[in-house]
């Protein structure tokens, strides 16, 4: 499989008085999606975007967005992500629905659907939804703050999930993804790395973007 590796700005990390010029620096910078983490203060403690947010910020870009739903009851959401203008949205494989039809949902909606699994939730997790997954979110940190460090156990999962999706799926990998880690995560096999601090914080974002990507 020969494919770039794509890099997905999260705007979790910048300024949230000013988010549609962050996703217009992020787009200028050359990243190749933007990244919504949407938390509800339940699944997880933190409270963030809502699909408003979504709304106000789609059309600022014609870069793909993706969503990343931390909240309690992705059934009801999650369709309604895809509807307000999201290429992916992954749900978390640890709330305790079925997430057959709320993957189904999200695909009717005309968006992907995805599975997301926060560190200790083991690969095998995917296996009983592989029919209904167009790609997979692998948490390198625990799901619910930026500015963590990554955690190369978790990022080891990528090699037996790629097992179980096939080639053709994308894997996102979000968590600690900086110049110092992207390395790993794409010798793991992720194909696309979520970034927020390492962009949002950075001198020059356009260099960031650059320094995550693999060197020939």
């Amino acid at each position: 499989m020969t494919r770039g590796v794509q890099i997905a700005a999260s705007i979790l990390n910048a300024d949230l008085g000013a988010l549609r010029e962050a996703v217009q620096a992020a787009e200028e910078a050359g990243v190749d999606r933007i990244h919504l983490d949407i938390m509800d203060g339940h699944f997880v403690p933190n409270l963030t975007f809502g699909i408003a947010t979504v709304e106000a910020l789609r059309g600022v870009t014609s870069l793909p967005f993706d969503a990343h739903l931390m909240i309690a009851n992705p059934a009801l959401w999650a369709p309604r992500y895809a509807a307000a203008g999201c290429q992916t949205v992954a749900i978390h494989v640890e709330v305790p629905e079925r997430h057959q039809g709320t993957l189904d949902a999200i695909r009717a909606a005309g968006a992907q659907a995805g599975l997301a699994a926060d560190p200790g939730t083991p690969a095998t997790a995917f296996a009983a939804h592989d029919a209904h997954l167009d790609f997979a979110l692998v948490m390198t940190v625990k799901s619910g703050f930026g500015g963590q460090s990554y955690q190369p156990d978790a990022a080891a999962r990528i090699k037996e999930i790629r097992v179980l999706l096939g080639a053709e799926r994308l894997i996102h990998v979000d968590g600690g993804i900086r110049s110092s880690t992207a390395g790993d995560a794409v010798a793991q096999g992720g194909d696309v790395l979520v970034a927020g601090t390492a962009l949002f914080g950075a001198a020059q974002m356009r260099a960031a973007v650059e320094g995550l990507r693999p060197k020939a």
